[in-house]
């Protein structure tokens, strides 16, 4: 069985306050974008196996987040062994996302082949585990993530019919060295308030509070973000902890395949 597993942007970033476990307390909007990985569950008559194609993935000889996902469906559930495939596609270390949802969508597919007959609640409480924007991609639709990134609320947000286009330097973000070095602000705007406004007021109210530090270590990131505006761009953004770059366009921008160098990854119409 094959699933597509997509990606995300977060539209807004507030880093509110460091928790008691480590972790930090956001709040985020996810948007999901249409950049795709493939993933491919069959059954095994041996042992459980995953292979990998496509971009390469780091941290060599640890467990992929797909066998972490399996692995814990089947200490519940006493899952029969599996070949696991995933094409790789959406570039790791970007801040899209990616291997959360390739986590997400092991899980989709492990209920189906396996009539597991778990819902979503269910399957997102799992997902938890395995990262604290997992759980997203369970549902795949515009949320405000809040606590972790792994509780949610509804996004009152439409942005059928604007084009957007996605550069990836050649920069990976340590997500973990990002929020090391974040600074916790809670008294402000919530974005789930800020998105109601219209798209081309977002250049001046919505932040991705790791810009104030990724951008200091990596202007070139900043300069990908300011071309993008000069490219007719009305919002624009790191995504997530970075080093992915969106602008959000109403009408179909002219963006060449390398800018400074750098990979266009996505541009298509939302």
């Amino acid at each position: 069985m094959i699933s597509f597993p997509g990606c995300k942007i977060n539209i807004g970033l507030h880093i509110l306050q460091k928790r008691f476990d480590g972790y930090h307390n956001i709040e985020t909007l996810f948007y999901p974008v249409g950049l795709v990985d493939g993933l491919e569950i069959i059954p095994s008559r041996g042992k459980t196996m995953f292979s990998l194609s496509g971009l390469e993935l780091p941290g060599k000889g640890k467990p992929n987040l797909c066998i972490k996902a399996y692995e814990l469906l089947k200490k519940e559930y006493d899952l029969p062994p599996v070949k696991i495939h995933l094409h790789k596609k959406i570039p790791p270390g970007s801040g899209l996302g990616g291997g959360s949802s390739n986590a997400a969508n092991t899980l989709l597919l492990l209920n189906r082949i396996f009539n597991l007959e778990l819902d979503s609640e269910q399957l997102a409480g799992y997902a938890r585990y395995l990262g604290a924007d997992c759980a997203f991609f369970i549902y795949n639709k515009p949320m405000i993530g809040l606590n972790k990134g792994d509780v949610f609320d509804d996004a009152n947000v439409n942005l059928e019919g604007y084009y957007i286009a996605i550069i990836k330097p050649k920069i990976n973000i340590d997500t973990s060295e990002a929020y090391k070095k974040a600074i916790p602000c809670e008294r402000r705007r919530s974005i789930k308030e800020l998105i109601r406004q219209p798209v081309d007021e977002w250049r001046s109210t919505i932040e991705n509070d790791f810009e104030k530090t990724i951008f200091l270590k990596h202007p070139d990131i900043e300069k990908i973000k300011s071309v993008l505006y000069k490219k007719g761009a009305v919002y624009a953004s790191m995504t997530g902890s970075g080093s992915a770059v969106y602008g959000i366009f109403d009408r179909e921008p002219a963006i060449p395949d390398k800018l400074f160098g750098e990979d266009l990854i996505l541009e298509e119409k939302i």
